[in-house]
């Protein structure tokens, strides 16, 4: 389970605590008024119903949680109507638990509910906590304490849209890197391509001249056209189904192709940039690889490299492994620094995102955590055929 996770579940578990004792305040306050027990249940009730909006966890944009949000707000509402008609104000509890919940609820319904019929959610909810105090009565006091309700709802909708406005960005910011690799990836496929074709163009222009006075050569030329359109094919096809974007530029800039025989100077200018020892064990042979394989290897060893020198404090050597199997090519980059700080942790930046994307895109799986003896591990693995990706 993730920080984040613990830490939510343990303020909901805190916030349920503290709505607990509230109530037992407005059970007790209540039994010692002519008012009885009966609305003090009530209360405490409509605050068990507002636990069961805002402690599940609800998607971005969902309508059912502002529409139950304002079925709350109407019983609440309708709840101090009835209490004020009836008693004119009989003092003692008027509904802490259900006041903290309905708050919570109002934060929920800022950061989480459907845009339009959050507007009237928050606005019954908000009307809700301030008038909530008149079921205590009507004087002077009560009105005051009803104000500062509604200014305290006011702050809880700043800090629910505000936290909504974040994670928006943080959405946008992610699209924007996805965007940004399929970009790259296109970049990567239109230099490929234009290498290959290139190739056989050059190919099939010799076999036709020496076909005439030797043919034995002009066949061979025949099976390395083969070859080479038969890759070519196989890498556009597994390479263009990333590209969903169709606003890519097709005359983009292209980015030469570094694949896995060019780890070997990138950990050498790693190491020379002031880095970390860098140091490549490669087992198995890497050539023929296929080139979406070999270039998200690379890229992995790159961001891997990249996060290593901004958050492994005390890193000594980064070890790269890059082994080949007959169906998988599986790439491990360790350090042997301090563990990554928590705000390392939390907000590593996009670069992982875009990896995942990369190696996702190619049927592979990537993992990123603490290692068994300390540091950073990252770990790889890419299919060589597609029939064996996840």
């Amino acid at each position: 389970m993730k920080q984040r996770d613990v830490l939510r579940r343990l303020g909901q578990l805190a916030a349920l605590f503290v709505m607990f004792c509230l109530g037992l305040i407005d059970v007790a306050a209540n039994s010692m008024t002519s008012a009885g027990l009966i609305p003090a249940l009530l209360r405490v009730a409509l605050a068990v119903a507002t636990a069961a909006v805002w402690l599940p966890r609800h998607k971005q944009g969902s309508r059912r949680l502002p529409i139950t949000a304002l079925a709350l707000a109407v019983a609440s509402l309708f709840l101090t109507l009835v209490s004020v008609a009836l008693s004119q104000g009989s003092g003692g509890g008027y509904g802490f638990s259900e006041t903290l919940g309905l708050l919570g609820v109002i934060f929920v319904v800022c950061r989480r509910g459907e845009t339009q019929w959050s507007i009237g959610a928050v606005l019954g909810l908000s009307m809700a906590v301030g008038f909530l105090p008149l079921r205590g009565g009507l004087d002077y006091d009560m009105i005051i304490v009803g104000l500062v309700q509604g200014l305290v709802a006011t702050a809880v909708i700043g800090s629910g849209i505000y936290q909504r406005v974040i994670e928006g960005n943080r959405a946008r910011a992610m699209d924007s890197v996805r965007a940004e690799q399929r970009a790259e990836f296109a970049r990567d496929l239109h230099d490929f391509i234009a290498h290959h074709v290139t190739g056989i163009v050059v190919q099939a222009q010799g076999a036709r001249y020496i076909a005439e006075q030797d043919p034995q050569k002009a066949i061979e030329a025949l099976e390395r056209i083969e070859a080479a359109g038969a890759e070519t094919m196989t890498s556009m096809r597994r390479m263009v189904g990333v590209l969903r974007d169709p606003d890519t530029p097709p005359d983009a800039p292209l980015a030469p192709l570094a694949g896995v025989d060019e780890l070997k100077p990138l950990l050498e200018q790693f190491t020379n940039a002031g880095g970390p020892l860098a140091r490549l064990h490669v087992e198995g042979d890497t050539s023929g690889l296929p080139v979406e394989v070999s270039t998200s290897a690379y890229r992995v060893v790159m961001e891997a490299l990249t996060n290593i020198r901004r958050h492994a404090r005390g890193a000594r050597v980064a070890d790269v492994w890059v082994r080949r199997t007959p169906q998988w090519l599986l790439v491990r980059v360790a350090n042997d620094g301090l563990e990554a700080t928590p705000a390392a942790r939390e907000a590593p930046g996009y670069g992982l995102v875009g990896l995942q994307e990369r190696v996702r895109a190619v049927g592979g799986r990537i993992t990123a955590g603490p290692g068994i003896d300390g540091g950073w591990v990252v770990d790889a693995a890419l299919p060589l055929d597609r029939s064996t990706a996840w």
